[in-house]
């Protein structure tokens, strides 16, 4: 019998848990569409949003960051009447903010990976929760990222949000115990240590320089 978290409830949110939420992922692009989604969810569900995402795709240039960074108000407007999308003038403006945002973080730091990855000392955090419901909703490193985001001007980036996204991209492993994903996401992890969410170094040392 296959065995998953119980937070999902969907055809959709299987294929999302078994494929992506978890995995450890570097690739910029990967990260920034994340940060938009995640963003985007801000009182809705995960569902609505992953039900969109074929549409936020569309609409934000598959989420080529450079490409994003360029939109104009002009296209911002056309936005805001997409269907496709959750019509949010702030969130979709605050995905082309984020996008000049990251180009810095790009810029200063090699790559988006390595500033959001610095958090956790570029190792996945390995939790052992027997339900989701223990997850914490935020931690000290999520609190971290947030500031340092926001630093750079990034919005809708909340201590929240940031630990929903660490989740979705691996920074922190909290497939429940049982969970058939969470020895896979663990060994992607490989240099995992097996260390509670909210403990650690590099957050310290990156939240006293910003």
């Amino acid at each position: 019998m296959t065995q998953r978290c119980n937070w999902v409830s969907s055809e959709a949110l299987a294929h999302y848990h078994d494929t992506e939420w978890g995995v450890p992922s570097r690739d910029d692009q990967h990260l920034f569409e994340l940060l938009v989604l995640e963003g985007a969810q801000a009182g809705l569900s995960w569902s609505t949003i992953l039900n969109k995402r074929t549409g936020y795709r569309r609409a934000f240039a598959d989420f080529d960051i450079d490409k994003v960074a360029r939109f104009t108000p002009k296209q911002v407007d056309a936005l805001v009447l997409d269907e496709s999308i959750v019509r949010h003038r702030g969130k979709i403006e605050s995905a082309i903010t984020n996008a000049r945002a990251v180009q810095q973080i790009q810029a200063e730091h090699g790559s988006l990976a390595n500033f959001v990855w610095s958090f956790v000392d570029q190792t996945p955090i390995q939790n052992d929760w027997a339900s989701y419901k223990q997850a914490p909703a935020s931690t000290e490193i999520s609190d971290a990222l947030s500031k340092g985001l926001k630093r750079y001007g990034c919005k809708f980036v909340g201590s929240t949000i940031c630990y929903a996204f660490m989740q979705a991209v691996g920074m922190v492993n909290d497939h429940e115990a049982s969970c058939m994903c969470r020895a896979r996401c663990a060994a992607l992890g490989k240099k995992g240590r097996n260390r509670k969410a909210g403990c650690g170094s590099g957050w310290q040392r990156l939240a006293q320089s910003v």
